[in-house]
């Protein structure tokens, strides 16, 4: 095996692999409008208008999209604000 792999192991066995691989997902609805779920983008994930317009396409016609990537920590409030405007997220790996 290359030691990259085994020191890949290793860190996740010690649990101190790093935590950036997470994605904030953000999934289609039939309540919230383009407007909102592009205006709260823009806000909670500092996007872009053009971004977060984007975002809200690719939500709505593949049902949910990663909108923002990070750790763990760095995403959570982001999902819990999208959550208390009503906007369906959650967090993957």
């Amino acid at each position: 095996m290359n030691s990259t792999r085994w020191q890949t192991q290793e860190d996740a066995d010690l649990g101190i692999l790093s935590d950036a691989g997470h994605n904030l997902v953000v999934w289609n609805d039939d309540v919230n409008t383009f407007d909102w779920v592009i205006q709260s983008l823009m806000e909670i994930c500092d996007h872009s208008p053009e971004q977060a317009e984007q975002c809200a396409m690719f939500i709505h016609h593949k049902g949910k999209y990663g909108v923002k990537k990070g750790s763990f920590e760095f995403l959570r409030p982001k999902a819990e604000a999208l959550i208390d405007r009503g906007i369906q997220a959650t967090i993957d790996y």
